[in-house]
């Protein structure tokens, strides 16, 4: 097709009119731009006359797949594919048919040379398409939400992004990308409070450690039946913060001797087995505002902690104290010990120990009433 003014040509991918043909040609683009560019950086698509860009409207009516099922596995140009389609080759619907080449969907090629694409490959396609319009229409609906301080729950997958780096699993966060926010843990846990993800005393720190939140799910043993000193005839007191849920020491006085108690732990967890294992990879509770989590299962703890149950399985250490603060007569025994919780407060209280010892041996008389009557 030879270049004359007022013909239609392709520039990049926008429509365009020469004005002029010389060494250079001189195109009009839409807004009325002006440009003088080299014949290879145009293709021509019409040769007019085109008078004005705005005439490049909707041509008529188009016959789409008509033209396309004609065509299936022919080869045809853009003037004849405008006539199939439109029924006229016009510079408006020279354009549209570029346009159509240009999206893709129903042909491919160069203007000369127009293949029509397999139904496999349409509709393969068109799916694509319309998946990815639906994900944008998604997208720009989320956008608009988390703009507002509001999600839904189909929401919260989406925001999985945001939370791993909150947590520092992640380094980067499309969504804090788009809304101009930092891209940091700090920034991520304050989006995901304000948008109700989570509640505002949520604690990311067990998360970023990659820490275990709850505890072990492992069965427990029962006791063994195993011989054990019983001294459950002395006052024994565990003394501990208030609120404290894990009591593992107490101590008693018989006489000149002191004992002191432990939680016997080893009663129930031996060494190597499943118990054992997780205690070491966890090392120790971990004590967290909103909670304690143990490194053994709790049920040890109810078991094993000393008053928590009326009797307690305890290792005890005997010793007694020489004038010189030696310690002599050491003594360490797998024991049964009934046990009194108090807190520092109540320890500390102007109550004198011999009147703890008084309501202790009470306490030990009932139950030793109550255990003759059963």
């Amino acid at each position: 097709m030879s270049l004359a003014a007022d013909s239609l040509v392709l520039y990049k991918v926008h429509p365009a009119r020469v004005v002029s043909v010389g060494e250079k040609i001189e195109i009009e683009l839409a807004g009325g731009q002006s440009k003088r560019v080299r014949p290879k950086d145009i293709t021509p698509l019409h040769p007019g006359p085109l008078r004005r860009l705005a005439e490049l409207g909707e041509p008529g009516t188009a016959q789409l797949e008509e033209a396309w099922e004609l065509l299936e596995g022919a080869e045809t140009d853009l003037k004849e594919l405008a006539e199939l389609i439109y029924d006229e080759f016009t510079p408006a619907s020279a354009w549209a048919v570029w346009q159509l080449l240009d999206e893709g969907l129903y042909f491919h090629g160069s203007p000369q040379a127009i293949q029509p694409r397999s139904r496999e490959a349409i509709e393969q396609d068109r799916a694509e398409r319309e998946a990815k319009a639906r994900a944008e229409q998604e997208w720009a609906e989320l956008m608009a939400r988390l703009a507002q301080g509001r999600i839904v729950d189909e929401d919260r997958p989406r925001l999985a992004e945001v939370e791993r780096l909150a947590n520092q699993q992640g380094e980067h966060s499309r969504i804090l990308k788009a809304l101009d926010l930092p891209e940091t843990p700090q920034a991520a846990h304050r989006f995901l409070v304000s948008v109700g993800y989570w509640p505002a005393e949520h604690n990311p720190y067990p998360a970023r450690s990659n820490v275990a939140i709850s505890d072990p799910a492992l069965p427990i043993p029962a006791l063994p039946d195993e011989e054990r000193l019983d001294l459950t005839h002395l006052p024994a007191f565990a003394i501990d913060d208030e609120g404290n849920q894990d009591p593992d020491d107490a101590v008693s006085i018989d006489g000149e001797r002191i004992w002191v108690h432990v939680a016997d732990v080893a009663s129930l967890v031996t060494p190597d087995d499943a118990l054992d294992r997780e205690a070491r990879a966890r090392g120790a509770n971990l004590y967290l505002p909103e909670g304690i989590v143990n490194m053994l299962p709790a049920a040890v703890t109810e078991q094993l902690g000393l008053g928590l149950q009326d009797i307690s399985p305890a290792l005890s250490f005997g010793v007694t104290v020489t004038g010189d603060g030696r310690l002599a007569d050491i003594e360490i025994r797998p024991t049964w010990i009934r046990a009194q919780r108090l807190t520092y407060a109540q320890a500390e209280a102007p109550v004198s120990y011999n009147h703890l010892l008084h309501n202790k041996k009470q306490q030990s008389r009932r139950q030793a009433r109550r255990n003759t009557n059963q």
